[in-house]
């Protein structure tokens, strides 16, 4: 049986026209207002993306929210939650003043940016209009950041930021179940933007290649580019960030995100010996067999401590790995043209509701 991604979508290809046709009468229906949406007292930012699997859509909510803080606004973040075992209408991860729902109930992405984002509410919801209305009418928030929100189309939005991941841009630009898209590229006509994350020296040129298309299919829609850059690293016991240089080697590490190659890719950049690797699955739940195989794993390879990533560990915190364990801290670079954008957008939302 083939269980590549690829195999998966050859198999799949005969039906992306039906998907896609699917897909183009659901966003039809909200724009004629058969479906209902939701209007917001408060400016709604969307963060999501064409293209499935992981664009680096946290880092950029959670620099966002942090930005935003920073103008004066207080921000409130809403995810689904995927992952999470909270099924309330509305579940207030964090208030910004308290954390109330740990990783398994929460998700491991809203988890962590409660953890990372003082001040800033994180809450989840299936029907997102409800945490949304909690967050401005009972947190006080004045703006928000809709999490993987480009197809959620009931809750209206100001400004829609779509992600592309400079490694894989847009796949095989076939639609889902043939190829990695969650709509036709004619879907791109709601963005009001573009983000490239993760750009390097290895995928700069094609990425720019990219970008030019498209501002080229796209016109008036500005592209924006980001990096990750790992910046240290934190122990499961202590929130000090140490460098890296300061961290055992070698080195066994492990993730459960949506593009394990590119941490691997980036522990390698910075210079950190591994004795193994294993990737698990986006969102990975972490059993007891899988921590002893971890740990056997590590073991076997003579590793003198472990390394995973932040959205991991929120997940194992208290796991008593035997070596010294410790998540990778990254930290987001933005254009400086992504901040006056989202400035001037809200500038005129202000002027057209006075």
């Amino acid at each position: 049986m083939p269980d590549s991604p690829q195999s998966l979508y050859l198999l799949g290809r005969p039906f992306s026209p039906l998907y896609s046709a699917a897909m183009k009468l659901r966003s039809s229906l909200y724009e004629r207002r058969f479906f209902r949406r939701y209007k917001m007292d408060a400016p709604v930012i969307s963060i999501g993306n064409l293209t499935m699997g992981g664009t680096g859509k946290t880092p950029i909510v959670s620099y966002l929210a942090t930005f935003l803080q920073n103008q004066g606004y207080k921000p409130a973040i809403i995810s689904r939650g995927y992952g999470g075992a909270a099924g309330n209408k509305v579940n207030v991860v964090s208030d910004g003043k308290e954390i109330f729902l740990d990783a398994k109930q929460a998700g491991d992405e809203p988890r962590l940016m409660a953890e990372s984002l003082p001040g800033i509410p994180v809450l989840t919801g299936i029907v997102r209009a409800l945490p949304c209305k909690h967050a401005i009418h009972t947190l006080g928030c004045d703006i928000l950041l809709l999490d993987d929100g480009f197809q959620h189309l009931a809750v209206e939005r100001d400004i829609n930021l779509v992600l592309f991941s400079a490694d894989s841009l847009a796949g095989n630009s076939r639609v889902f179940p043939g190829g990695d898209l969650r709509e036709p590229v004619t879907a791109l006509q709601r963005a009001d933007a573009f983000l490239l994350t993760g750009m390097t020296t290895m995928n700069k040129e094609r990425a720019e290649r990219f970008a030019a298309l498209l501002q080229d299919r796209f016109p008036h829609r500005p592209v924006f580019f980001s990096q990750y850059i790992a910046c240290g690293a934190i122990s499961e016991q202590g929130d000090e960030t140490l460098p890296l240089t300061a961290l055992p080697s070698p080195l066994y590490g492990f993730c459960g995100i949506a593009r394990p190659e590119a941490f691997r890719q980036t522990l390698a950049e910075r210079g950190l010996v591994l004795s193994g690797f294993t990737a698990l699955k986006d969102h990975q739940h972490y059993t007891p067999r899988i921590l002893q195989q971890l740990q056997k794993k590590a073991s076997d390879s003579e590793a003198k401590g472990i390394i995973t990533t932040a959205k991991d560990m929120v997940k194992l915190k208290n796991c008593n790995f035997p070596l010294p364990f410790y998540s990778l801290q990254m930290q987001t670079h933005v254009d400086d043209g992504l901040q006056s954008f989202i400035m001037e957008k809200l500038a005129m939302l202000t002027r057209t509701t006075r």
